[in-house]
């Protein structure tokens, strides 16, 4: 259990960055390691046992695909 506060986020990034984010995550996944990404000024430490899914969200007026990565805490 942790005792960290809860948080929700979303930050938005510039293509280029958004590029860099996913290559080193992709990278990470593919060697079985682990992921770190600083989100919002907070440092995410995903650890190799995460979960990966892909969820698309249709509206009126938008549609949303987000890449989640899930994880309980040990």
């Amino acid at each position: 259990m942790t005792n960290k506060p809860e948080r929700d986020v979303e930050k938005e990034y510039t293509n280029e960055e958004f590029v860099a984010k996913l290559r080193r995550l992709a990278d990470a996944i593919e060697s079985n390691g682990k992921f770190e990404i600083s989100i919002a000024g907070e440092r995410i430490y995903v650890p190799v046992r995460a979960k990966y899914t892909i969820e698309h969200e249709r509206g009126d007026d938008e549609e949303e695909i987000e890449f989640q990565i899930k994880w309980a805490h040990e």
